[in-house]
């Protein structure tokens, strides 16, 4: 019947309901509901690689879930991390690194290095960081590689660090030197006053992870997407 109408309709009355037809397909595409993520895009990976900082942080569901919606992009969070442990560990990982083949490696190694039970001296660490780092740049020469600095230590853990600057430092201009990366996020640790800051690494090396969360992530979020997505 509508077609028998358009059939005798005067071409204006043709021109206008052709209008009318295509603004309400238009209507219709736009109004349909989005996935929520970039489309034909796959997940982008990311390799957390380092000590108990990572391994017990607690922060990497909340990074997935925050850089996600920053970007429109499903995000996934590898561990390669154990407590307790070193560069000297870390040297003999870099294959699990590799295996994940990842679009962005963080990478936190210093903080057991700097414990003087450990034995791991100054330039032994700034050798060890170094390697780590050129062989991961040479197998995954598309990843970036961002080297951080983490929490501020305290208590019974800061006095068995007494030397842990020096180690960032060493790490930072490792990363530096070869043009990667790297992240501080003890500034914004140390912008809460004091009290709240103890209650949030009640141990005085390892922050509860809600507040991890809040602290690290947005960080992580704006260096690795370009722009602030908090609001």
């Amino acid at each position: 019947m509508i077609c028998l109408r358009l059939w005798r309709a005067t071409p204006i009355e043709r021109r206008l309901a052709y209008g009318l037809v295509l603004f309400l397909v238009c209507l219709v595409t736009l109004s349909a509901p989005k996935s929520g993520h970039a489309e034909n895009l796959p997940p982008l990976k990311i390799v957390a690689f380092g000590t108990s900082l990572t391994a017990r942080g607690g922060w990497q569901p909340a990074l997935e879930k925050d850089l996600g919606a920053c970007l429109q992009r499903l995000v996934k969070v590898a561990n390669v991390a154990k407590s307790g442990e070193t560069t000297i560990w870390a040297l003999t990982q870099i294959d699990r690194v590799v295996a994940e083949q990842p679009d962005i490696i963080l990478i936190e190694l210093y903080a057991n290095d700097a414990t003087l039970q450990r034995f791991v001296s100054l330039s032994r660490s700034r050798q060890d960081i170094g390697e780590i780092l050129d062989q991961l740049h040479q197998r995954l020469p598309q990843a970036r590689i961002i080297v951080m600095a983490m929490n501020p230590f305290s208590g019974l853990r800061g006095l068995i660090r007494p030397f842990v600057e020096s180690y960032i430092s060493a790490h930072q201009a490792e990363a530096r030197k070869r043009g990667l990366e790297f992240v501080d996020h003890r500034p914004n640790w140390e912008r809460l006053p004091s009290d709240e800051l103890a209650a949030a690494i009640p141990d005085g090396a390892h922050p509860l992870p809600g507040i991890a969360s809040k602290i690290i992530v947005p960080e992580l979020v704006k260096h690795i997407a370009g722009r602030d997505c908090g609001g």
